[in-house]
């Protein structure tokens, strides 16, 4: 199975701790919701999904953190990840993290890793 790249957005699309642009990520055959958010200077992406219930977690197209910018949060719920690693951090999520994208930054773009036969 080969790896291939596919273009998300440009680099200047995303701000330090600020919003995320969606994209949809093939795994294992389907169409999946996604997000990217820049983080620590580098792109961070995980699947759209609480670890809680499967729910997306923007509560406005593209807004993934919380007031105080520290941390993911889930609209729904409430549970709180850490937006370098998507580990989960308190609330609902029960210890249950985000599930982490394959992501690179190249030459002003971003990147997304997908499988493909």
């Amino acid at each position: 199975m080969a790896r291939r790249e596919r273009l998300i957005c440009a680099s200047s699309d995303l701000v330090e701790k600020s919003r995320g642009v969606r994209f949809e990520f093939e795994r294992q055959g389907t169409q999946r919701p996604a997000f990217v958010v820049r983080f620590d200077g580098s792109p961070h992406a995980f699947l759209n999904q609480c670890g809680h219930v499967p729910v997306e977690l923007d509560w406005q197209e593209g807004e993934f953190f919380d007031v105080s910018r520290l941390y993911l949060i889930c609209a729904t719920h409430g549970a709180l990840y850490h937006p370098g690693t998507g580990a989960c951090v308190g609330g609902r999520c029960a210890g249950r993290g985000l599930i982490p994208v394959p992501v690179v930054e190249r030459d002003g773009h971003v990147y997304v890793m997908e499988d493909h036969e």
